[in-house]
Parts: C-alpha cells; structure tokens; sequence
C-alpha cells in the first residue's frame, strides 16, 4: 500500500463515545448489515493504497474494538494496547483480505485472539465481572441472564452482594481462557453463537460445547452461594 505504518497514529486511543452500550439497537443491527457493501469498497480502497478509506474503516469499528478489548482484559491500559495492536495488524493484513468474511468478523477475530494469548499470560483479572450493559443502556447481573432451573430460585439473587463478586470472579478465574472468551462474548456482549464461532473461526456446535462447560463450572463453583 502506498501509506506507511506511522499513519496508524491517527488511530484516536480514547474515543469520547467509549462508554455507550456496545450491543447495538434493532435499527443499528440492520444498518451494520447494510454496511456491509460500504466496507467491502473502503478495504478495495484501502488495498489500493487509499489511507482515507482504511482510516474510516477504524472510524466505523474503533468503539466496538476498543470497548471489547477493554471489557476482555479487564484493563483500561491493556485494552487500548490490544485495540492499536488489533488495527496495526489489520493495516499490514488488509492485502490478504480476501472477503471470505466481514470485515467485522475479521478485525473482532484479530481481537479476540490478541485477548486470548494476553489472558493466557496472565492468572487473573481485577475488574467487576457481574454486571453488564444491556441494549438500553441499563445495567443488569449477567446471571440474571442465565437459565436458572434450581427449584430454590427466586428473585433474591438479584441483589448480587460484594461476597458474591469476588466468588463470581474467583469462579471466572478458574475457566480456561477459551471457555471465559467465549462466555463473555455471548453473555457480556450479546452475541450470536454463530457469530461467537466466526469469530473465534470454529464450529457452532464447539461453541455450544464450550458454553455449556463454561455455564456448568460457574454453576459449580457458584452453587454454596447463591
């Protein structure tokens, strides 16, 4: 391509718009859809040697990036360290992108595998792991999402005490970096398992494998305190 590689630090580090809700509205879901088409002419472009299509390429996804990097490590600082590593390895990729797959599954498959050897590294995370953002901007316990077919069930549960938190994530440090991958990103991020699978490049099916033994062992590990 006719750009250099310092034209990377035109990537903004900290969006203002960091802290709206990542999983997208009804009427922004169809619009990723249609975007679709516009991306497949901006990464033309940009493997062409046009900057200013590549820079509108982060344009599109830097929030969604730089959110699931942070939300996936755990850490302010390593998140946005992943999120310029994410698109500087998309920038020197991008003529071998061969359209076998959005470019939004390509750049959150470049993500998540940058998270999951930084999670590899490391042998525990500091960061809440009991609340997320639902669509509505609201905040909500993530295993109020879960099925929960105990017969002692009730609506208690919701009021997730502090003990709790530290249990929640102590359980979460003892899934393997794969199964809390792919945990987060159907429960935390609201993703479709097949999306959960381009992703991650797999099958649905190992998608569901994975869950299912990620759900079991937080039960497991779960099941004297709740």
């Amino acid at each position: 391509m006719g750009t250099t590689v310092s034209d990377m630090s035109k990537i903004p580090r900290t969006p203002a718009y960091l802290n709206r809700p990542l999983v997208p509205s009804g009427r922004a879901a169809a619009a990723a859809r249609s975007a679709r088409i516009d991306d497949t002419v901006l990464i033309r472009q940009a493997q062409q040697g046009n900057a200013a299509a590549f820079e509108e390429l982060v344009r599109q996804y830097d929030r969604a990036v730089l959110r699931l990097a942070v939300h996936l490590t755990g850490s302010q600082e390593d998140g946005q360290d992943i999120y310029q590593e994410a698109f500087l390895r998309a920038y020197i990729n991008l003529a071998r992108f061969r359209f076998e797959c959005s470019f939004y599954t390509w750049i959150y498959r470049i993500v998540t595998n940058l998270c999951l050897d930084h999670l590899r590294k490391k042998s525990s995370r500091t960061r809440d792991l009991t609340t997320t953002v639902s669509p509505d901007g609201e905040e909500e316990e993530v295993l109020d999402r879960m099925p929960d077919q105990r017969p002692a069930a009730s609506p208690e549960r919701n009021f997730v005490g502090r003990e709790l938190r530290r249990c929640i994530q102590r359980a979460m440090g003892k899934l393997s970096p794969r199964e809390r991958m792919v945990f987060e990103l159907k429960h935390y991020h609201g993703m479709r398992l097949r999306t959960v699978a381009g992703i991650l490049n797999t099958t649905e099916g190992t998608i569901k494998n994975t869950l299912f033994r990620a759900t079991h062992k937080l039960r497991t590990q779960l099941a004297d305190v709740r």
